[in-house]
């Protein structure tokens, strides 16, 4: 997102200042600050940043187009200097202030992650980060980065790497002035045209990528650079003609703000609706005069908003995140009055630090000196978040799990051995878990593993593995535990909640000389039918449970199969079942339970474990002397997730056994953080392997009741 850049008038209409543009700015921000402060509010105002990027490519190329028309060439030391002092001074002043608002409040749990997102964005690599966080199983339970609105600023910044170079290419090709034009526009087909259609199709096939990468993004900068290349064209509108198109530009902006939301397939076609609105108000604008939209924003007050926008935007969601820290979920009251307090730091920013740089002359006439600040400015955001990882070093390691009474065997049957000391976890609450002191919440207690910095990490062998099958992937992977040449196979088939049951089902494969296979995969369950990934259906999903069953009926058939699955939405028609959505779910299950009882293959269902409002770890890393704080009402985190389903599916059917061992995780009226010396969850709705591999023994007799 790049300021306004205001200059005089001059002869050549793709030059001057705005009015009009400058209160699109404006509208800009307010959609995303509004809709990042309550989404009931403004349910798409993350278009604000695609209308950003189309007012970015018209300004910066009508900028690089003004300039080869009056000298002949372009300067690509004098652009890139310009862009040093407009944007890296503001940008690193946030960097540095957002690492003191992290050590001052957020949990340190976050600590590190912070300043690694320092580093990317103080390189403008912030959206390749978040587009890896995007379908990384380990970051997708993590709260919202700090610095997560940096992805916009990365994708201008490394489309402004490539298009110069472009223009430079077009203007040697086009080496007459009239031709110069139609190169230009080619040069600008060449990018936009293949970053639409990639747009599409990777949007329909991994939308939380599609929303990050550069890629998906560069043809709506783009459009706005076809829009300064045709700036001499369109003054020539009719006026009549112009204000319809303006205004018509406007409606498409604010329209989309509120038809589109976070469920919607964006970027991808549904991005034309407010990035050609945008190029609408732009393309019209000087032939529409006061007929068009500028009668409105380019008055004084929504102008002084467009003024301080980019810093307003840099500012404001540091401050919004923070907020939320501290103070729990905000209502969309309490956020509105926090991004408008984000108003004092981001006037003051555009005072005392954008104009001064922007305005000085001595970097306007030695653009030497401009690299030389933006380069001062990225080596402080980089050292700046380098040196925070300080904070939490050394590293906390993860746990090693508990020892066992007998030898174990690792991936594939290799032997593996476990030389922790023995922690207690669910063994400290006795035979009667609901009457244990050990299971009741309290402020303080001594050591225990994992340490909540590393919990995240402390999840089952299948992720490091390599047998926990991706969101992308439909292929079939299972690791082998246990005794590989034992005669009696148990398989664990569902999605990451089937998969935390690894640790404590390897544990008992070992001690009964079971042979174990894992199958899982992120964010799918084992059930016969579609389910709803982000509000759209999973076709991968299907294609892997498909082949599973085919699996698992046939050559790979087990003599017993355990499930287990958080909650899902499941799709009918196309279309995710809004009513009845547990009923609709639970008759999934129960049909595909049904199948595979049919086929022979005792089922046992391990209730779903307790979903938490609040990040576990995170809480208990931030409350240490305050435990109590982290405790949540027992029946409320058992109402969500899968368990209601898994109760309802598992009726009458007598080859479907349900297991429950909530009684041992969170067994008394509010479920305690840390028991028997070990953190029982690594975030809000997963148990950590080293607590789960503590509830073996108890799972070893429920399952001897199901086999006897």
């Amino acid at each position: 997102m790049t300021q306004t850049i205001r200059q005089t008038k001059a002869a050549d209409p793709r030059v001057g200042f705005r009015g009009d543009v400058e209160g699109l700015r404006a509208l800009a921000v307010v959609l995303v600050l509004a809709g990042h402060a309550g989404q009931q509010l403004v349910p798409g105002g993350f278009v604000g940043v695609d209308v950003f990027f189309v007012i970015s490519g018209f300004l910066i190329t009508g900028l690089l187009v003004s300039e080869v028309n009056k000298t002949g060439r372009l300067s690509l030391s004098g652009f890139y200097a310009r862009r040093a002092k407009r944007l890296l001074p503001a940008a690193v002043v946030v960097l540095v202030a957002t690492l003191v608002l992290t050590f001052a409040f957020l949990p340190r749990t976050r600590w590190s992650a912070t300043g690694w997102d320092v580093v990317s964005s103080g390189l403008y690599v912030m959206n390749w980060r978040l587009a890896e966080q995007s379908v990384d199983y380990l970051a997708a339970n993590r709260a919202p980065s700090v610095l997560q609105h940096f992805w916009s600023l990365g994708v201008e910044e490394q489309f402004y790497l490539v298009w110069p170079l472009l223009l430079v290419a077009a203007l040697w090709l086009g080496r007459r002035r009239y031709a110069r034009t139609s190169f230009m526009v080619a040069a600008l087909a060449l990018v936009a045209v293949p970053s639409f259609a990639w747009s599409v199709w990777l949007t329909s096939d991994n939308p939380a990528r599609a929303y990050f990468v550069t890629t998906t993004r560069m043809w709506e900068l783009a459009l706005g650079g076809f829009v300064a290349l045709l700036a001499a064209y369109l003054h020539r509108l009719p006026r009549p003609a112009a204000a319809a198109l303006a205004w018509s530009g406007l409606v498409a902006i604010v329209a989309s703000a509120f038809l589109l939301s976070d469920s919607s397939a964006f970027p991808g076609y549904l991005a034309l609706i407010p990035t050609l609105g945008t190029a609408a108000v732009i393309a019209g604008g000087p032939a529409a005069g006061n007929a068009g939209p500028a009668v409105l924003l380019a008055v004084r007050p929504v102008c002084a908003v467009g003024a301080i926008s980019y810093s307003l935007y840099l500012w404001h969601w540091p401050l919004l995140v923070v907020a939320e820290a501290r103070f729990g979920e905000l209502t969309a009251s309490a956020g509105l009055a926090v991004v408008a307090a984000s108003v004092v730091p981001a006037a003051l920013t555009y005072r005392y630090v954008e104009n001064p740089i922007r305005r000085s002359e001595t970097l306007a006439w030695q653009p030497t000196r401009s690299l030389q600040l933006g380069a001062v400015c990225t080596g402080v955001a980089v050292v700046a978040g380098l040196s925070f990882q300080l904070t939490v070093w050394p590293p906390a390691a993860p746990p090693a799990p508990p020892s066992l009474a007998v030898p174990t065997v690792g991936v594939n049957g290799t032997p593996a051995t476990v030389n922790s000391p023995t922690v207690a976890g669910a063994t400290a609450l006795g035979k009667s878990p609901t009457t244990s002191a050990a299971g009741t919440p309290v402020d303080r207690v001594g050591a225990f593993v994992p340490d909540p910095l590393v919990a995240s990490q402390d999840g089952p062998d299948a992720w490091k593995d390599g047998c926990h099958t991706d969101q992308r992937s439909s292929e079939v992977r299972s690791c082998l535990y246990g005794d590989p040449d034992a005669s009696f196979t148990v398989a664990l088939a569902g999605d990451s909640h089937a998969a935390q049951w690894l640790p404590a089902l390897q544990r008992v494969s070992v001690s009964k000389q079971w042979r174990l296979k894992s199958y899982t995969k992120s964010s799918c369950p084992f059930i016969n039918g579609v389910v709803a990934l982000d509000s759209r259906p999973y076709p991968s999903c299907a294609e892997w449970n498909e082949k599973l069953r085919r699996a698992l009926t046939g050559d790979e058939r087990p003599d017993l199969l355990v499930v287990s699955t958080s909650f899902y939405v499941m799709v009918r028609d196309g279309a995710p079942v809004a009513s009845q959505a547990q009923a609709a779910f639970a008759d999934a299950l129960r049909r595909t339970w049904s199948e595979m009882a049919g086929a022979g293959i005792p089922v046992v269902v391990l209730r779903d474990t307790p979903y938490h409002d609040k990040d576990i770890a995170e809480c208990v890393s931030e409350n240490p002397r305050k435990l109590t704080r982290c405790a949540s009402p027992r029946d409320k985190v058992l109402a969500g997730g899968g368990g209601p389903a898994h109760e309802t599916a598992a009726r009458q059917n007598d080859k479907v056994h349900l297991v429950d061992l909530n009684d041992a995780i969170c067994p008394r009226e509010r479920c305690a953080p840390v028991i028997g010396g070990v953190l029982v969850y690594r975030d809000n709705n997963h148990v950590t392997a080293t607590y789960m591999a503590t509830l073996a023994p108890r799972l070893a007799t429920a399952l001897d009741r199901v086999l006897a």
